[in-house]
């Protein structure tokens, strides 16, 4: 009889010790998908790339939209206020619309160039948020047949422990009615 306690025993140690490696296993793996999320490989920029990204960032921002505008309402005043002599772009302002036109033929593909890499950073954070999600899944299914097989493995030993008992209780049952018939 102690002999089916201390296996009993044995087998529930067991059980505890491979559930314990399960979980600390699922800890390392989930610390080493963490960390490399969280310290990403930094991003090697090329001179051309950094110079579109800050093209774009200062175009897009009020700081230029302000600036700008300030720039050409002082070119307006100064051409239609100073006389004529002094007037370096008179009123149809023919040098002003050209150096607006140039300004938006060379920011727009800069602008473009920034929004493309913008894209493709994107597109490489939405590939790794998919296979992120996916290895959580796969690991959610491999922890639910960790699970399965724990739960299957502690149903037989309940099983057995229970025929074990009923073993006992029969033996004690015949010992009783051995002494009562004595």
């Amino acid at each position: 009889m102690d002999k089916d306690i201390q296996t009993l025993l044995r087998t529930e140690n067991e059980q505890l010790a491979k559930l314990h490696s399960i979980v600390e296993t699922a800890i390392k793996d989930e610390r080493l998908i963490v960390d490399g999320l969280l310290n990403a490989p930094e991003e090697k920029l090329t001179t051309g790339q950094r110079i579109s990204d800050q093209v774009a960032r200062f175009g897009g921002s009020w700081a230029f939209i302000i600036s700008f505008f300030i720039v050409l309402v002082i070119w307006i005043l100064f051409n239609t206020l100073t006389p004529v002599q002094d007037n370096f772009d008179p009123y149809p302002f023919i040098l002003m619309n050209l150096i607006l036109s140039c300004i938006a033929a060379l920011q727009a593909p800069i602008i473009m160039m920034s929004q493309n890499r913008q894209e493709e950073k994107d597109r490489k954070r939405s590939e790794n948020d998919y296979l992120i999600n996916l290895k959580a899944e796969l690991e959610v299914r491999g922890l639910h047949q960790k699970v399965d097989l724990l739960l299957e493995e502690q149903i037989k030993i309940l099983f057995d422990s229970q025929a074990k008992q009923l073993e006992l209780l029969k033996s004690i049952e015949h010992k009783i009615n051995d002494l009562n018939k004595k």
